[in-house]
């Protein structure tokens, strides 16, 4: 563009960005510019001579070919075939780390996803936060950040409260003794379970006389034993957390919750109204002011987030803090964003997640109760029936903010029908292709990447390239579904490849021919595919299988 401007030929005017994107239709080339639709009107030319004019002084650039001019106005750029060669021992060279980018090097971040209240089992609900959120971590930590996964654990409040009268009623009619468990307590079986087991592991020891309240040393060796059953569910679905953080630990002294408090009196964001203290959040454009204390002096669940998020951002210095929630928050996000501005911290670097309900399918009907229970369906069930890998691809295809409907039938299928099946198998033929080369003596190593020019070579090179591409949608966007689209457009890209001599019926373009220099090369890319798509699979947290 200077060049042309310096020729004459174009005025001297303000160049924009140069809005480089991927063309809709890839046989245009493998990026665009649309400069010169946005230079049309300062410049005072139509698109199609400035674009002429721009690629004419274009320096040769041995990363792509000659530009070529589209209407209106493009300037598409095509990768040189020499280039995309090389890009085969780049993934190689980087083997894991492939595709990772710097976008946030020097930052920390953390994922809090689950926290469900430890007073029942994980269900397939939670499932979806657990792949969601854990993906997530996961790409953050591919494009350069210091992640952390945390589970927030509910153990104080009400709900802890509720839980502990339930469980004592459940132990007291170990006993014979009989009590109903509260009217608004926990109904499921499993509370039944929990109170053998606290029987078995402590006898009598936490009865008391009829009557009683529930010893609190009982609520919190029932909250503690579920907690290790939520740890197993989760742990089992291939999650595991760099901290699990206690609500209690909020409220002791000089805790985050005092500071967090003291912070806001000092501001003058607190008022005393009708016998309660409120957050006067309407100062700070929120539509009303909300209460943190109530009136019996207890602290509201509002109350506690805030000081929650002063303890990820003020005490533990998180630079980006993602909160992966149910829809039913939604009217939570706007206040706790007001709350981390007013206790000094960036809104922008907090960013809550909503996911939709996840409704379960079988023979094209909604599966509503649980077989063992007849409650909910838990995330250990699921799994069981589909395994882990499907659950996670499974949760992870839809955007969040989508209600899905999961297809249990479609999950164990063993065919092409199946999105999970169809790309674990490309990776296993992968594996089986660089198998059987090898029993033939045949192995990746020295094979000239120049000889890979076919069509269906390119475009799995280009297929491959798209990765960091991926990460850096997923860890900017916060939409993890684009890793299994990608996943399924890899897996496609090398079908294609691995198929194209029955499609020409032309058994030179098999991986391993009678030209053992070309079945190197193509060996060599065989290997590049293999790494990228384990990396994506490992990203989504499934395995990647050498066999099926």
């Amino acid at each position: 563009m200077r060049a042309a401007i310096a020729a004459g030929i174009l005025p001297d005017v303000v160049i924009p960005d140069a809005g480089i994107e991927r063309p809709k239709d890839p046989s245009k080339g493998d990026f665009a510019s649309t400069l010169p639709l946005r230079l049309a009107r300062s410049a005072m030319k139509p698109p199609l001579e400035i674009a002429n004019a721009i690629v004419e002084h274009l320096p040769a650039d041995a990363v792509v070919e000659r530009p070529g001019v589209a209407k209106p106005g493009f300037i598409n750029f095509r990768l040189s075939n020499d280039f995309l060669q090389r890009q085969v021992e780049q993934v190689i060279a980087l083997g894991d780390a492939y595709a990772d980018i710097t976008l946030g090097a020097g930052k920390k971040a953390q994922v809090e996803f689950v926290s469900a209240n430890p007073t029942g089992p994980l269900h397939v609900g939670n499932g979806r936060g657990a792949a969601i959120g854990d993906a997530l971590a996961a790409v953050l930590a591919a494009a350069g950040y210091e992640v952390e996964r945390e589970y927030y654990v509910n153990d104080a409040g009400t709900q802890t409260d509720t839980y502990g009268e339930t469980l004592y009623a459940r132990y007291e009619q170990l006993f014979g003794r009989e009590v109903d468990i509260p009217a608004d307590g926990y109904p499921g079986e499993y509370m039944i379970d929990i109170a053998r087991t606290v029987k078995e592991q402590a006898g009598d020891a936490y009865l008391r006389p009829e009557g009683e309240p529930a010893p609190d040393e009982l609520t919190a060796l029932g909250i503690d034993l579920m907690v290790k059953q939520i740890r197993a569910s989760l742990q089992d679905f291939g999650v595991e957390y760099d901290c699990w953080f206690s609500e209690k630990s909020l409220y002791g002294p000089g805790g985050a919750y005092e500071k967090a408090m003291s912070l806001l009196r000092e501001n003058g964001q607190l008022a005393e109204r009708e016998g309660a203290l409120w957050f006067t959040s309407s100062d700070l454009g929120e539509d009303k002011d909300n209460v943190v204390v109530r009136t019996d002096g207890r602290p509201t669940y509002y109350a506690s987030d805030i000081a929650y998020h002063y303890d990820k951002f003020i005490r533990r210095g998180f630079d980006l803090v993602i909160d992966v929630w149910g829809a039913d928050h939604h009217g939570h996000v706007s206040r706790l964003k007001t709350a981390t501005r007013a206790i000094g911290a960036d809104p922008e670097g907090l960013h809550i997640l909503l996911y939709q309900l996840v409704v379960l399918k079988r023979g094209g009907e909604v599966v509503r109760l649980s077989k063992r229970g007849g409650e909910i369906i838990t995330i250990d069930e699921l799994v069981e029936e589909v395994g882990v890998d499907a659950a996670r691809f499974f949760f992870l295809v839809r955007s969040p903010g989508s209600q899905m409907e999961f297809d249990l039938d479609l999950a164990k299928k063993q065919s092409a029908e199946n999105p999970v099946f169809y790309v674990q198998y490309a990776h296993a033929r992968l594996a089986g292709i660089l198998q059987r080369a090898s029993e033939q003596g045949l192995t990746p190593e020295g094979g000239d990447l120049a000889l890979l020019s076919q069509p269906h070579e390119l475009a799995l090179i280009r297929e491959m390239m798209r990765l960091s591409e991926v990460i850096e949608a997923v860890a900017t966007s916060f939409e993890p579904q684009h890793l299994p689209h990608y996943a399924m457009s890899l897996a496609t890209a090398f079908h294609t490849f691995n198929d194209a001599f029955k499609q020409q019926n032309d058994s030179s373009l098999k991986v391993l021919t009678e030209d053992e220099a070309l079945s190197r090369a193509r060996l060599r890319l065989v290997l590049a595919a293999k790494i990228a798509l384990a990396r994506v699979l490992h990203l989504m947290g499934m395995n990647a299988p050498d066999r099926m």
